[in-house]
């Protein structure tokens, strides 16, 4: 058994400054001796109207019993979460990890054995943090979520961010609303490229993270050898002495335990692969947060109420609410207040405060007064955007906001101008889609949107391809027809040496069967990535490329090939650096449609030897769509798809044979924006993705194909 799991062993040894104490017993708190008995949590309940007093069974079988406790008098008491609690009894922490790392899953678990989601149908569902639609459809968490607890006469208000490198936006704007992160890291994986992306903002800002090495039941699970190379990153990034003593945990968020002991966790596994039910909770996590986070600092009594804005909610009833954690003073329903646009500080409108809200769980709790270190919604204030400043009147000066990342891609949104355009969608004008990507770009500080005012196409740049695939996808959901340039990159000129053109870098981390990385390494090499590391880890080899952005761009579909879908691919921005040249060309040709009509077997039995085929048999097509991909490199190919065999009189050999094609793969948007070629579009319909040339008459394309200039002339700011 100690084989096979390889988690009986006790952690590595650490420097001295870096050794942590132990936390101390509850009993050292004052607690009574019944307050300590085992499967026992201290909360204050909220009244029955948000989370009911009653016992709540944990996913191992026992059944944690809720306590009301009041600290001072050591007497019961009740709390009520829409109360505004002394600053000393918040916390205010973020979840941060890795994409797939288990972070939502370890939310889930908080809030259910904590009773926030008590009489809720979100108790029986899973990820219950992640509501949107897209989020539980792919498995990932794409906007940041504020949520609370009550524990111990406490109140931990919780942060779940996204875990992949292209909604890194969210993750830079939540740090300012928090006191620590908890870390989450992969006891298998170890730290991982968003990993690193994460945590170096975490550190940049101060905080002392607490770890949570995740998923350490799994048999490949290697915790002492994870927790060493956390410390070398920890040191590698110029943690301070205070931020390398970091608090480790051990947890299973699915099997819903956590400990901070390696023996209690061989114990938990034992009791589960004998089918036995653990005794183990997240209490020791609930405890760590209460111990190790720090309650938020600022004035309450003597200081203007003022907040920074960092995220913005749609309410059905009051309009737009804006969330973010009070910086100092105190804020009630029916207080006068301001909007002051970030830097400048101008004032963009006044209001009153008419409604204040708390998150707990998935409720809405009302409240009629708030303080420094709360982290609210309030409603009033309409033409608020994200980073902007809500305070008293009095107030004059903004707050200082955390500026993210630069984009580093870009695609062109315009009209849809096919032959077939406007039969699906509703919303089919440039006017439309501005004012649409208006409004994401209020919300979303990671996108920018560059409007030059002379044409119906606009810009649109942001951090990846996943998060501008995820914008194009929640667009036709909403009835949007689109026409879709290829993602490029941006380039800048070196403030040194205007002469000089610089490119943004990605840093890739890769992990592979031994079998499949001496292709992943030719691949990645002719795209100019540099291998920084090859190490194992586990079966698996893993791979570090420091590789410009453009090597990036249409490489996914690739790497699913060349390793039969089981190797796992991370990026993230790593910086601005020196054009490396020219690629390689990496992509075929393409058989263009010349006619329009529908495709018939019959056309498509004779195009297919070319290439790969895009359309089926009653397909609608039309001049200038892309309906394959040809299998020899060289110019494109125009053919007719419509063709229709010719009906008379006299009998052909095998005129009874049935056609058969090859089955043709839906397109999904991540894999035709990663696919096309530069002269190219992608034509965006609510149920349809089609591929199509720019320029569809075949006359003009190729008069300005000679003409075509390069991307860096075209992109460079």
């Amino acid at each position: 058994m100690q084989s096979a799991l390889r988690i009986a062993g006790r952690r590595l040894a650490r420097p001295a400054h870096a050794r942590v104490a132990d936390v101390k017993p509850l009993g050292a708190r004052g607690l009574s001796s019944s307050a300590l008995s085992p499967g026992t949590a201290l909360l204050r309940l909220s009244k029955a109207r948000v989370v009911p007093e009653i016992p709540r069974t944990l996913p191992n079988g026992s059944c944690l019993q809720w306590r009301a406790y009041s600290a001072e008098s050591g007497a019961p008491g009740t709390i009520d979460l829409g109360d505004m609690l002394p600053m000393d009894r918040i916390r205010n922490i973020g979840i941060i990890a890795h994409v797939d790392h288990g972070k939502t899953t370890l939310v889930d678990c908080l809030l259910k054995q904590s009773g926030a989601l008590s009489g809720s149908t979100a108790m029986q569902e899973t990820r219950v943090m992640d509501s949107n639609a897209l989020e539980k459809e792919r498995g990932i968490t794409i906007l940041s979520k504020v949520t609370s607890l009550a524990y111990k006469d406490h109140r931990i208000n919780i942060i779940d961010t996204p875990g992949h490198a292209d909604f890194g936006g969210e993750v830079e704007r939540i740090l300012s609303m928090v006191d620590s992160v908890v870390l989450v890291v992969d006891a298998s994986e170890g730290p991982m490229a968003q990993t690193k992306f994460v945590l170096t903002k975490a550190l940049a800002r101060g905080l002392n993270p607490l770890v949570v090495l995740n998923k350490v039941d799994r048999p490949t699970s290697r915790p002492d050898e994870v927790d060493s190379e956390l410390l070398e990153l920890f040191l590698a990034l110029g943690a301070s002495d205070e931020q390398t003593g970091y608090e480790i945990m051990y947890a299973s968020a699915k099997e819903g335990w956590c400990t901070d002991s390696l023996d209690k966790v061989s114990d938990y596994v034992a009791a589960g692969a004998s089918g036995q039910k653990s005794d183990g909770s997240m209490v020791p996590l609930l405890d760590a947060i209460i111990d190790r986070v720090p309650p938020p600092r600022g004035e309450r009594e003597n200081a203007p109420f003022s907040m920074l804005v960092t995220q913005l909610e749609a309410n059905s009833y009051l309009g737009k609410c804006a969330l973010g954690r009070i910086t100092s003073g105190t804020v009630r329903v029916g207080d006068k207040i301001r909007v002051l646009e970030p830097e400048t500080g101008a004032v963009k409108e006044e209001g009153k405060v008419t409604k204040l809200f708390l998150r707990s769980g998935v409720q809405q709790v009302e409240m009629a007064q708030a303080g420094a270190g709360d982290v609210v919604s309030i409603s009033g204030v309409p033409s608020v955007s994200v980073n902007s400043t809500i305070a008293s009147p009095e107030v004059t000066d903004p707050l200082e906001f955390i500026p993210v990342d630069p984009p580093t891609i870009s695609v062109t949104f315009s009209v849809n101008d096919s032959p077939l355009a406007g039969r699906e969608g509703t919303h089919l004008t440039s006017g439309m889609i501005r004012e649409r990507l208006r409004r994401e770009a209020e919300t979303n500080v990671a996108l920018q949107i560059v409007d030059d005012g002379k044409s119906e196409a606009l810009e649109v740049r942001g951090r990846g391809e996943l998060q501008l695939s995820v914008l194009i996808e929640t667009m036709r959901r909403e009835g949007f027809e689109l026409s879709v340039t290829p993602p490029r990159v941006l380039f800048k000129r070196s403030p040194e040496d205007k002469r000089a053109i610089l490119e943004p870098f990605e840093e890739i981390t890769i992990d592979v069967d031994h079998q499949s990385s001496g292709t992943v390494i030719e691949k990645l090499t002719r795209r100019k990535g540099e291998l920084k590391s090859f190490t194992d880890v586990a079966d698996k080899a893993r791979l570090v490329f420091h590789i410009p952005t453009r090597g990036l761009l249409g490489y996914a579909s690739e790497f699913k090939n060349d390793t039969h879908g089981t190797g796992v691919m991370n990026h993230a921005f790593l910086r601005y650096d020196d054009y490396v040249g020219a690629f390689e060309k990496t992509r075929k040709s393409s058989m263009v449609c010349l006619s329009s009509g529908t495709a018939t077997a019959y056309a498509l039995n004779m195009i297919e030897p070319r290439g790969r085929l895009f359309v089926r048999n009653g397909d609608e097509v039309y001049p200038g769509m892309v309906v394959g991909e040809l299998s020899k490199d060289g110019s494109d190919l125009e053919v007719n798809p419509t063709k229709a065999k010719q009906l008379t009189n006299i009998r052909a050999a095998g005129k009874d044979d049935a056609i058969r094609l090859t089955p043709v793969k839906p397109w999904s948007l991540e894999e035709v924006i990663a696919y096309i070629n530069p002269d190219e579009a992608i034509e965006v319909t609510p149920t349809q993705i089609r591929l199509r040339k720019q320029i569809m008459d075949p006359t003009k394309r190729k008069q300005l194909s000679r003409k075509r200039v390069s991307d860096i002339d075209e992109l460079l700011d």
